[in-house]
């Protein structure tokens, strides 16, 4: 069963820093990766993405400069690095990839 699975969440103090994982399995599953959130009563929002042809990156002006997403193509893995988190970064994160979506990971952060 092809599937991506995320990891990486838990609970940060404001200023702290978190890697999310985002991992292809049954298969390597090609396209862009995309990040989004959702914080409770809000809709999902882009966080950012890296293309699949030339790992070109972009971001959501609200973390730009404190996140970076990154690939490991030998794993099937995108990383999101998280740095100076913010209380309003607190959110549920999703991977998407074509079709796939994982199931979410969690992030609060804490004032």
């Amino acid at each position: 069963q092809v599937q991506l699975v995320e990891s990486g969440g838990g609970l940060v103090q404001a200023g702290g820093s978190l890697r999310l994982s985002c991992a292809a399995s049954g298969r390597a599953i090609t396209g862009n990766t995309i990040w989004y959130r959702q914080a409770p009563g809000k809709v999902r929002e882009f966080v950012a993405t890296i293309t699949w042809s030339r790992g070109q990156t972009y971001y959501a002006d609200s973390v730009k400069g404190r996140f970076t997403i990154s690939r490991d193509n030998g794993n099937n893995t995108v990383y999101l690095q998280m740095d100076n988190l913010k209380p309003e970064d607190t959110a549920i994160y999703y991977c998407n990839r074509g079709q796939f979506w994982g199931q979410g990971t969690q992030v609060t952060v804490s004032s």
